[in-house]
């Protein structure tokens, strides 16, 4: 079952050739910034299982963890579509808003919820991990 993530032009795509079964949400400032919202959702996926069409420009940034993140955005319209994790090789992670589909799994996990804006409510499926 192939899915197709893109740039709001449509240059750099990710399509994505396995189901999606989990999602995850973000609640750190570097994600809210990245995604102008209160949060970034996203899904990962093995690297094998996504063939990535059109060119991208990369921003690296090292998280509070100390790895780094490599972020691949269209260097036409400046939409991230998908980044890299130097902790998770061999995983893609591929921004969920990229897909144009509502029809995506609930969050199964969210991150650093003592980020969250106070007036969010986050689905019951999705499990705190604690970060800080």
């Amino acid at each position: 079952m192939k899915q197709e993530a893109q740039c709001s032009c449509g240059q750099l795509k990710a399509i994505v050739d396995c189901e999606i079964t989990k999602t995850s949400i973000c609640h750190c400032f570097e994600c809210q910034k990245r995604t102008g919202s209160a949060f970034g959702i996203q899904i990962r996926v093995e690297q094998d299982k996504v063939l990535i069409e059109g060119g991208s420009t990369t921003f690296k940034r090292t998280g509070d963890s100390g790895g780094v993140a490599t972020f691949h955005f269209c260097p036409k319209c400046g939409s991230t579509v998908y980044w890299e994790l130097d902790g998770m090789p061999g995983s893609i992670v591929i921004a969920a808003g990229s897909f144009a589909n509502p029809k995506l799994p609930s969050p199964t996990f969210m991150v650093y919820g003592n980020r969250m804006h106070h007036w969010l409510t986050m689905p019951e499926s999705a499990v705190e991990y604690f970060m800080t």
